[in-house]
C-alpha cells in the first residue's frame, strides 16, 4: 500500500525521516538490512530525507550525499551502521556489487539508505521500502511517496 505526504520545507522531509528512523531502531530485527530505495530528480528531496534519517538514528556528523564516493558509512546506535550510498553515476547495479553491495544488505545491522535506487532496481533486495520524491510548485514543497 502507497502513502503520500506533503512536506512544505526541508525540515518537515527530514522530521519524517526522523520518524521512520524511530520505527526501525525500536522494530523487530529481520534477515538482512533494512533498505530505503530513494528515488527522485535533481533536487527533489532524497539526501534531505537521509540527512533527517541519520538524525534520528543519532549521527552527529554532517550527512552529505556521496555522489563521488559513492558509499559513506556512519556509525550508530547499538552496533549498527548506516550506509548512505549514491548511485547516480553508475551505469547499472553490476558496479555497486564490486562495492561489498551483498555484504552490505546480508548484514541484520545495517540500515541503507540508496539514492537513485532505479539506477539500479534490479539488485534492490524485494523487500526495500521504496520512497519517491517529487518537487511540487514551491522550491521546499514535496510530495512523498512511499511504498
Amino acid at each position: 500500500m502507497k502513502k503520500s505526504i506533503h512536506s512544505d520545507s526541508l525540515k518537515t522531509t527530514q522530521d519524517i525521516a526522523k520518524e521512520l528512523a524511530r520505527i526501525i531502531l525500536t522494530a523487530p530485527k529481520k534477515k538482512g538490512a533494512f533498505v530505503f530505495a530513494l528515488k527522485g530528480e535533481l533536487g527533489a528531496g532524497k539526501t534531505s530525507f537521509v540527512q533527517g534519517l541519520a538524525k534520528g538514528l543519532g549521527v552527529k556528523k554532517n550527512v552529505l550525499s556521496p555522489t563521488f564516493l559513492i558509499v559513506k558509512s556512519y556509525n550508530i546506535k547499538k552496533g549498527r551502521t548506516l550506509y548512505h550510498i549514491d548511485c547516480y553515476r553508475l551505469k547499472n547495479g553490476k558496479e555497486l556489487l564490486e562495492l561489498e553491495w551483498k555484504e552490505i544488505i546480508g548484514n541484520s545491522k545495517n540500515i541503507v539508505a540508496i539514492e537513485w535506487a532505479d539506477h539500479v532496481k534490479r539488485i534492490i533486495p524485494k523487500d526495500a521500502l521504496w520512497i519517491s520524491f517529487v518537487q511540487g510548485n514551491e522550491l521546499t514543497e514535496r510530495k512523498i511517496v512511499i511504498g
